[in-house]
Protein backbone atom coordinates (compact mmCIF):
# COMPACT_ATOMS: atom_id res chain seq x y z
CA UNK A 1 0.00 0.00 0.00
CA UNK A 2 1.31 3.51 -0.81
CA UNK A 3 2.18 5.72 1.95
CA UNK A 4 1.39 9.27 2.44
CA UNK A 5 1.62 11.64 4.93
CA UNK A 6 -0.94 14.28 6.01
CA UNK A 7 0.21 17.08 4.39
CA UNK A 8 0.03 14.70 0.49
CA UNK A 9 -3.35 13.47 1.53
CA UNK A 10 -4.45 16.97 1.59
CA UNK A 11 -3.12 17.81 -1.53
CA UNK A 12 -4.45 14.89 -3.20
CA UNK A 13 -8.11 15.84 -1.57
CA UNK A 14 -7.72 19.49 -3.21
CA UNK A 15 -6.22 18.04 -6.73
CA UNK A 16 -9.38 15.63 -7.13
CA UNK A 17 -11.76 18.41 -6.06
CA UNK A 18 -10.84 20.39 -8.59
CA UNK A 19 -10.86 17.29 -11.16
CA UNK A 20 -14.39 17.22 -10.26
CA UNK A 21 -15.35 20.82 -10.58
CA UNK A 22 -13.80 20.40 -14.13
CA UNK A 23 -15.41 17.37 -14.97
CA UNK A 24 -18.63 18.49 -13.39
CA UNK A 25 -18.83 21.99 -14.99
CA UNK A 26 -18.26 20.85 -18.36
CA UNK A 27 -20.62 18.05 -18.62
CA UNK A 28 -23.62 19.94 -16.60
CA UNK A 29 -22.22 22.97 -18.83
CA UNK A 30 -22.63 20.69 -22.47
CA UNK A 31 -26.19 19.74 -20.73
CA UNK A 32 -27.39 23.12 -20.38
CA UNK A 33 -25.80 24.62 -23.25
CA UNK A 34 -24.58 27.37 -20.94
CA UNK A 35 -21.75 27.81 -18.44
CA UNK A 36 -22.30 26.57 -15.54
CA UNK A 37 -19.83 27.22 -12.29
CA UNK A 38 -20.54 23.58 -10.74
CA UNK A 39 -20.88 22.81 -7.14
CA UNK A 40 -21.90 24.12 -3.91
CA UNK A 41 -18.67 26.40 -3.01
CA UNK A 42 -17.62 30.00 -4.54
CA UNK A 43 -14.44 28.35 -5.93
CA UNK A 44 -13.19 25.41 -8.44
CA UNK A 45 -13.54 22.92 -5.68
CA UNK A 46 -16.40 19.52 -5.34
CA UNK A 47 -15.55 18.20 -2.21
CA UNK A 48 -18.15 15.76 -2.61
CA UNK A 49 -15.31 14.19 -5.55
CA UNK A 50 -12.01 15.09 -3.57
CA UNK A 51 -13.67 13.16 -1.04
CA UNK A 52 -14.94 10.12 -2.57
CA UNK A 53 -11.41 9.87 -4.70
CA UNK A 54 -9.51 10.16 -1.34
CA UNK A 55 -11.90 7.18 0.70
CA UNK A 56 -11.81 5.15 -2.89
CA UNK A 57 -7.64 5.29 -2.94
CA UNK A 58 -7.72 4.93 1.41
CA UNK A 59 -9.98 1.06 0.36
CA UNK A 60 -8.90 0.25 -3.16
CA UNK A 61 -4.74 0.97 -2.97
CA UNK A 62 -4.16 -1.90 -0.17
CA UNK A 63 -6.05 -4.47 -3.38
CA UNK A 64 -5.11 -2.46 -6.55
CA UNK A 65 -4.19 -5.66 -8.10
CA UNK A 66 -7.88 -7.07 -8.36
CA UNK A 67 -9.77 -5.02 -10.93
CA UNK A 68 -13.36 -6.74 -9.06
CA UNK A 69 -11.92 -5.83 -5.81
CA UNK A 70 -11.65 -2.22 -7.00
CA UNK A 71 -14.93 -1.86 -8.65
CA UNK A 72 -16.78 -3.57 -5.92
CA UNK A 73 -14.85 -1.19 -2.65
CA UNK A 74 -14.90 1.40 -4.98
CA UNK A 75 -18.51 1.36 -5.74
CA UNK A 76 -19.54 0.88 -1.96
CA UNK A 77 -17.19 3.45 -0.41
CA UNK A 78 -18.38 6.57 -3.08
CA UNK A 79 -22.12 5.32 -2.62
CA UNK A 80 -21.84 5.34 0.60
CA UNK A 81 -20.31 8.67 1.12
CA UNK A 82 -22.63 9.73 -1.62
CA UNK A 83 -25.61 8.87 0.44
CA UNK A 84 -24.46 10.72 3.82
CA UNK A 85 -23.55 13.67 2.35
CA UNK A 86 -26.88 14.41 0.20
CA UNK A 87 -29.17 13.23 3.66
CA UNK A 88 -26.98 15.35 5.75
CA UNK A 89 -27.58 18.42 3.21
CA UNK A 90 -30.91 18.24 2.91
CA UNK A 91 -31.61 17.86 5.98
CA UNK A 92 -29.48 21.42 7.40
CA UNK A 93 -30.33 22.78 4.45
CA UNK A 94 -33.80 21.88 3.14
CA UNK A 95 -32.66 21.35 -0.44
CA UNK A 96 -31.29 18.63 -2.12
CA UNK A 97 -28.53 19.88 -4.37
CA UNK A 98 -28.29 16.47 -6.65
CA UNK A 99 -31.32 14.00 -7.11
CA UNK A 100 -31.73 10.84 -8.49
CA UNK A 101 -35.54 10.54 -8.03
CA UNK A 102 -36.06 9.95 -12.01
CA UNK A 103 -33.52 6.98 -12.10
CA UNK A 104 -34.75 3.71 -11.72
CA UNK A 105 -33.52 1.98 -8.47
CA UNK A 106 -32.90 5.05 -6.49
CA UNK A 107 -32.96 5.34 -2.69
CA UNK A 108 -34.45 8.25 -1.29
CA UNK A 109 -32.96 10.41 -4.58
CA UNK A 110 -29.83 10.30 -3.32
CA UNK A 111 -28.20 7.14 -4.68
CA UNK A 112 -29.28 4.96 -7.57
CA UNK A 113 -28.18 2.00 -9.16
CA UNK A 114 -26.75 3.59 -12.67
CA UNK A 115 -25.03 6.12 -10.22
CA UNK A 116 -23.00 3.70 -8.19
CA UNK A 117 -22.33 1.20 -10.92
CA UNK A 118 -20.46 4.72 -12.46
CA UNK A 119 -18.55 5.02 -9.37
CA UNK A 120 -17.12 1.03 -10.04
CA UNK A 121 -15.71 2.08 -13.01
CA UNK A 122 -14.45 5.39 -11.35
CA UNK A 123 -12.73 3.94 -9.61
CA UNK A 124 -11.09 1.43 -11.44
CA UNK A 125 -9.94 4.25 -13.79
CA UNK A 126 -8.71 6.18 -10.72
CA UNK A 127 -6.45 3.87 -9.17
CA UNK A 128 -5.32 2.34 -12.32
CA UNK A 129 -4.98 5.03 -14.95
CA UNK A 130 -5.85 8.57 -13.13
CA UNK A 131 -4.09 8.23 -9.70
CA UNK A 132 -0.48 6.56 -10.47
CA UNK A 133 1.09 9.60 -12.39
CA UNK A 134 -0.39 12.30 -9.79
CA UNK A 135 1.28 10.00 -7.32
CA UNK A 136 4.32 10.34 -8.78
CA UNK A 137 4.00 13.94 -9.43
CA UNK A 138 2.69 14.22 -5.60
CA UNK A 139 6.58 12.58 -4.71
CA UNK A 140 8.67 15.10 -6.48
CA UNK A 141 6.76 18.33 -4.38
CA UNK A 142 9.39 18.81 -2.03
CA UNK A 143 8.81 17.87 1.08
CA UNK A 144 9.34 20.93 2.89
CA UNK A 145 6.55 22.74 0.88
CA UNK A 146 4.09 19.78 0.99
CA UNK A 147 2.74 20.97 4.56
CA UNK A 148 2.65 24.44 4.36
CA UNK A 149 1.17 24.69 0.89
CA UNK A 150 -1.71 22.34 2.45
CA UNK A 151 -2.46 24.59 5.36
CA UNK A 152 -2.45 27.34 3.23
CA UNK A 153 -5.38 25.80 0.75
CA UNK A 154 -7.05 24.50 3.84
CA UNK A 155 -7.28 27.81 5.02
CA UNK A 156 -8.86 29.03 1.68
CA UNK A 157 -11.54 26.42 1.11
CA UNK A 158 -12.44 26.79 5.09
CA UNK A 159 -13.16 30.26 4.27
CA UNK A 160 -14.78 29.09 1.30
CA UNK A 161 -16.65 26.30 3.04
CA UNK A 162 -18.02 29.16 5.88
CA UNK A 163 -19.22 31.49 3.01
CA UNK A 164 -20.95 28.90 1.34
CA UNK A 165 -22.23 27.17 4.38
CA UNK A 166 -23.83 30.82 4.80
CA UNK A 167 -25.17 31.50 1.82
CA UNK A 168 -27.14 27.78 1.93
CA UNK A 169 -28.52 28.83 5.07
CA UNK A 170 -29.92 32.22 3.40
CA UNK A 171 -30.95 30.48 0.63
CA UNK A 172 -33.23 27.86 2.59
CA UNK A 173 -34.43 31.28 4.99
CA UNK A 174 -35.34 32.67 1.79
CA UNK A 175 -37.19 29.23 0.51
CA UNK A 176 -39.17 29.68 3.58
CA UNK A 177 -40.21 33.65 3.79
CA UNK A 178 -41.10 33.02 0.10
CA UNK A 179 -43.37 30.28 0.54
CA UNK A 180 -45.24 32.00 4.01
CA UNK A 181 -45.44 34.86 1.99
CA UNK A 182 -47.48 33.20 -1.31
CA UNK A 183 -49.27 31.51 1.94
CA UNK A 184 -50.52 34.26 3.98
CA UNK A 185 -51.21 36.17 0.38
CA UNK A 186 -53.57 33.08 -0.59
CA UNK A 187 -55.14 33.29 2.91
CA UNK A 188 -55.20 37.30 2.31
CA UNK A 189 -56.97 37.20 -0.78
CA UNK A 190 -60.00 34.81 0.72
CA UNK A 191 -60.64 36.89 3.43
CA UNK A 192 -60.73 40.32 1.05
CA UNK A 193 -63.09 37.97 -0.94
CA UNK A 194 -65.27 37.77 1.78
CA UNK A 195 -65.12 41.46 2.89
CA UNK A 196 -65.95 42.45 -0.83
CA UNK A 197 -69.41 40.59 -0.41
CA UNK A 198 -70.05 42.05 2.79
CA UNK A 199 -69.63 45.53 1.14
CA UNK A 200 -71.93 44.04 -2.27
CA UNK A 201 -68.72 44.69 -4.42
CA UNK A 202 -68.81 42.95 -7.94
CA UNK A 203 -67.10 39.62 -6.61
CA UNK A 204 -66.07 38.38 -9.96
CA UNK A 205 -64.36 41.74 -10.87
CA UNK A 206 -62.02 41.73 -7.66
CA UNK A 207 -60.98 37.78 -8.49
CA UNK A 208 -59.44 38.86 -11.52
CA UNK A 209 -57.42 41.61 -9.57
CA UNK A 210 -56.41 39.59 -6.68
CA UNK A 211 -56.68 36.08 -7.31
CA UNK A 212 -52.91 35.49 -6.58
CA UNK A 213 -52.55 31.58 -8.29
CA UNK A 214 -53.09 33.91 -11.85
CA UNK A 215 -50.67 36.69 -10.26
CA UNK A 216 -48.12 34.22 -9.53
CA UNK A 217 -49.07 32.07 -12.70
CA UNK A 218 -48.76 35.78 -14.92
CA UNK A 219 -45.40 36.20 -13.41
CA UNK A 220 -43.67 33.07 -14.24
CA UNK A 221 -44.63 33.11 -18.04
CA UNK A 222 -43.61 36.79 -18.36
CA UNK A 223 -40.08 35.77 -16.65
CA UNK A 224 -39.94 32.81 -18.79
CA UNK A 225 -40.76 34.89 -22.13
CA UNK A 226 -37.96 37.21 -21.15
CA UNK A 227 -35.78 34.35 -20.12
CA UNK A 228 -35.77 33.34 -23.44
CA UNK A 229 -35.49 37.09 -24.79
CA UNK A 230 -32.36 37.45 -22.44
CA UNK A 231 -30.92 34.25 -23.10
CA UNK A 232 -29.53 35.82 -26.88
CA UNK A 233 -28.16 39.19 -24.61
CA UNK A 234 -24.80 39.07 -22.91
CA UNK A 235 -25.39 37.17 -19.78
CA UNK A 236 -22.01 38.60 -17.73
CA UNK A 237 -22.31 42.37 -18.27
CA UNK A 238 -26.40 42.94 -17.67
CA UNK A 239 -27.05 39.67 -15.54
CA UNK A 240 -26.94 42.00 -12.03
CA UNK A 241 -29.89 44.30 -14.26
CA UNK A 242 -31.70 41.12 -15.16
CA UNK A 243 -32.06 40.04 -12.27
CA UNK A 244 -33.14 43.54 -10.58
CA UNK A 245 -35.97 43.98 -12.81
CA UNK A 246 -37.25 40.55 -12.87
CA UNK A 247 -37.15 41.67 -8.88
CA UNK A 248 -38.90 44.25 -9.28
CA UNK A 249 -41.61 42.64 -11.56
CA UNK A 250 -41.99 40.00 -9.26
CA UNK A 251 -42.32 42.62 -6.08
CA UNK A 252 -45.23 44.97 -8.16
CA UNK A 253 -47.11 42.21 -8.89
CA UNK A 254 -47.29 41.50 -5.06
CA UNK A 255 -47.51 45.07 -4.24
CA UNK A 256 -50.74 44.88 -6.45
CA UNK A 257 -52.18 42.27 -4.98
CA UNK A 258 -51.86 43.50 -1.56
CA UNK A 259 -53.27 46.79 -2.34
CA UNK A 260 -56.27 45.29 -4.07
CA UNK A 261 -56.82 42.97 -1.01
CA UNK A 262 -56.32 46.41 1.13
CA UNK A 263 -58.52 48.07 -0.87
CA UNK A 264 -61.30 45.28 -0.60
CA UNK A 265 -60.77 45.03 3.27
CA UNK A 266 -61.00 48.57 4.24
CA UNK A 267 -64.84 48.72 2.09
CA UNK A 268 -65.79 45.20 3.94
CA UNK A 269 -65.30 46.53 7.17
CA UNK A 270 -66.90 49.55 7.08
CA UNK A 271 -70.02 47.37 6.41
CA UNK A 272 -69.33 44.73 9.75
CA UNK A 273 -70.67 44.95 12.84
CA UNK A 274 -68.20 46.37 15.39
CA UNK A 275 -67.96 42.94 16.85
CA UNK A 276 -66.70 41.45 13.79
CA UNK A 277 -63.99 43.99 12.71
CA UNK A 278 -60.99 42.33 14.96
CA UNK A 279 -60.13 39.95 11.90
CA UNK A 280 -60.48 42.23 9.48
CA UNK A 281 -57.59 45.24 11.27
CA UNK A 282 -55.72 41.93 11.70
CA UNK A 283 -55.23 41.37 8.42
CA UNK A 284 -54.83 44.30 7.58
CA UNK A 285 -52.15 44.66 9.35
CA UNK A 286 -50.47 42.00 7.73
CA UNK A 287 -51.04 43.60 4.57
CA UNK A 288 -49.14 46.50 5.53
CA UNK A 289 -46.99 44.64 7.30
CA UNK A 290 -45.97 42.84 4.23
CA UNK A 291 -45.88 45.76 1.74
CA UNK A 292 -43.36 47.52 4.24
CA UNK A 293 -41.33 43.67 3.78
CA UNK A 294 -41.35 44.31 -0.03
CA UNK A 295 -40.62 47.76 -0.80
CA UNK A 296 -37.62 47.50 1.61
CA UNK A 297 -36.31 43.93 0.16
CA UNK A 298 -32.26 44.10 -0.62
CA UNK A 299 -31.81 42.57 -4.02
CA UNK A 300 -28.36 41.12 -2.45
CA UNK A 301 -29.59 38.13 -0.95
CA UNK A 302 -31.37 36.92 -4.49
CA UNK A 303 -28.21 37.33 -6.43
CA UNK A 304 -26.34 34.87 -3.41
CA UNK A 305 -29.54 31.87 -3.88
CA UNK A 306 -29.52 32.53 -7.33
CA UNK A 307 -25.67 31.49 -7.72
CA UNK A 308 -26.08 28.23 -5.80
CA UNK A 309 -28.85 27.43 -7.86
CA UNK A 310 -27.36 28.09 -11.09
CA UNK A 311 -24.39 25.69 -9.75
CA UNK A 312 -26.72 23.08 -8.99
CA UNK A 313 -29.28 23.18 -11.76
CA UNK A 314 -30.88 19.79 -10.70
CA UNK A 315 -31.57 21.19 -7.02
CA UNK A 316 -35.38 20.81 -5.93
CA UNK A 317 -36.75 21.85 -2.21
CA UNK A 318 -39.68 19.18 -1.49
CA UNK A 319 -41.42 21.49 1.06
CA UNK A 320 -40.49 24.80 -0.71
CA UNK A 321 -40.63 23.36 -4.65
CA UNK A 322 -43.05 26.51 -5.47
CA UNK A 323 -40.68 29.08 -4.19
CA UNK A 324 -37.58 27.30 -5.55
CA UNK A 325 -38.95 27.37 -9.17
CA UNK A 326 -40.50 30.94 -9.00
CA UNK A 327 -36.32 31.74 -7.66
CA UNK A 328 -35.21 30.03 -11.02
CA UNK A 329 -37.41 32.41 -13.05
CA UNK A 330 -35.64 35.28 -11.79
CA UNK A 331 -32.44 33.84 -13.76
CA UNK A 332 -31.56 33.86 -17.21
CA UNK A 333 -31.21 30.09 -18.89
Amino acid sequence: MHVYTTGQWVLLFFFYCFCGWVWESCYVSLCQRRWVNRGFLHGPLLPIYGSGAIIILFVTLPVEDSLVLIWLLGMLAATALEYVVGTAMEKIFQVRYWDYSQHRFNLNGHICLSSSIAWGFFSILLVRFLHPPVGRLLGDIPSWCVDPLALVLTVAFTVDVVRSVQAALDLREMLSKLTEENEDLRRLAKRAEVAAAFAEDDLRRFRERTEVEKLLLQDRIQAGIEEQRQAREERKLRRREREEAALRRRTNARLDALSAIAEALERGRANLPENLRDDLDEALEKVRARQAALRTRSPKPFRQSLRILRGNPSAVAREFQEALDSLRHLDDK
